[in-house]
């Protein structure tokens, strides 16, 4: 008899160490939402996109120089300054200039004076001629002093028209109607015309209309074509959006430390004259849209599991996965030769609390999200990006204890 409930009290003891053990295991057990990262999959459009920088400069920008040499007298026009086609933008000295002219047109006056001469000695010397009182040499001599003159005439006159162009060159002058962005020079400072005109003042012709200048890289430049649309910002307006359209395409390449760029012109309406030359812009243009699409963040696409949560979610058939998945990526590769626009990929959802493997086609991305498309998935379903951290480890990559895999 006290065997027999000696027996009952071990079993009762039992079966409450038992169900507290279940209990405890019950209550302890972690939730999917305590293990994995989640976020769902949307519906909506999407753009791809290609970025540079570049930098905004007038559509025409004039150089206005000088051919002569010369110290800089007046100054007509500043920084910012409007100007008009023909005004008067700078003096040099002209004394040098006044000197020459009068030295020419002394030259020109002699010159004057000795056709003169020679004339009259000529006619002199051809009426005695048709008397038979001086010979034929003696009137040929007559001639050919007439016309050495007359052609030192001519180089003195082209003498004096350099010189008088020279004084006129004294003068700068505005080539266009526009705005002044840059000046180089001041009163007082010499400027050496030599082998190259030297720059003084730029002029933009109209800040209304600008462009941007850039370049993208040779990955990229296939998918850029004339009148894309432009967005773009600058550092000056953060929180502002500007358009533009793609003018040019240049077809020169750059090749720097083996980069390959090509220089893409993107045109900007400026009217309101808030962008100003110089400034870098942040170039994107949209190169690919898709509409209504099935949307996942990219790092769903990036996310894998442990070893053996992979082999549940693919159920028990890891290794045949793997070369199906070998197989799949060899596939993508030769599809991706054939079309840009999409490729085998995929995410792990969570179902019955446990995530399972769904293979989609991959689409355009944004940088942040990726158009997919899989038969069996919908907005709304929950898509696993990554692992929390639990019981004091740390999330899958980040520093976990578990031994790494050989490969």
């Amino acid at each position: 008899m006290k065997l027999l409930k000696k027996l009952v009290v071990i079993i009762l003891v039992l079966a409450a160490a038992a169900g507290a053990y279940y209990y405890y295991q019950k209550s302890h057990q972690l939730k999917p939402e305590d293990i994995y990262r989640l976020d769902e999959v949307t519906q909506g459009d999407i753009e791809q996109t290609v970025s540079a920088n570049g930098t905004l400069n007038p559509v025409s920008l004039i150089s206005v120089g000088t051919q002569i040499s010369g110290i800089v007298r007046k100054l007509y026009v500043d920084f910012n300054d409007r100007v008009e086609k023909d005004q008067i933008l700078l003096e040099l000295d002209s004394a040098l200039s006044s000197a020459a002219i009068v030295q020419s047109s002394s030259s020109v006056r002699n010159n004057q004076a000795n056709v003169d001469l020679a004339t009259a000695n000529e006619k002199r010397i051809r009426e005695l001629y048709s008397q038979e009182y001086v010979s034929k040499q003696e009137l040929d001599t007559a001639v050919q002093v007439l016309k050495s003159a007359r052609a030192q005439l001519d180089s003195a006159r082209g003498l004096l028209t350099r010189d008088q162009t020279n004084l006129n060159f004294t003068i700068i002058r505005s080539p266009v109607s526009g705005v002044v962005v840059n000046r180089v020079v001041d009163v007082g400072q010499t400027v050496a015309a030599s082998f190259q005109t030297p720059t003084l003042i730029q002029i933009a012709q109209d800040l209304a209309k600008m462009q941007i200048d850039t370049s993208f890289a040779e990955a990229d430049i296939g998918k850029i074509k004339d009148g894309q649309l432009v967005r773009f910002n600058v550092d000056a307006f953060p929180n502002r959006d500007f358009e533009g359209v793609v003018k040019q395409v240049r077809l020169n390449s750059t090749n720097t430390s083996n980069v390959v760029t090509y220089n893409v012109v993107v045109s900007v309406d400026n009217s309101d004259l808030t962008l100003l030359p110089g400034m870098t812009a942040y170039v994107n243009i949209a190169v690919a849209k898709a509409e209504k699409s099935l949307l996942v963040p990219n790092a769903a696409l990036r996310y894998k599991p442990k070893v053996d949560e992979e082999a549940n979610a693919s159920g028990g058939k890891k290794q045949e996965a793997g070369k199906g998945g070998d197989r799949k990526r060899n596939g993508g590769s030769r599809n991706r030769n054939k079309s840009d626009d999409l490729s085998a990929g995929k995410i792990y959802v969570l179902r019955d609390g446990k995530p399972t493997l769904v293979r989609v086609q991959v689409g355009i991305t944004d940088g942040r999200s990726t158009a997919i498309s899989a038969p069996d998935l919908t907005a709304g379903d929950q898509v696993i990006v990554g692992e929390l951290q639990a019981n004091g480890q740390a999330p899958a990559g980040g520093g976990s204890q578990r031994a790494p895999r050989m490969f």
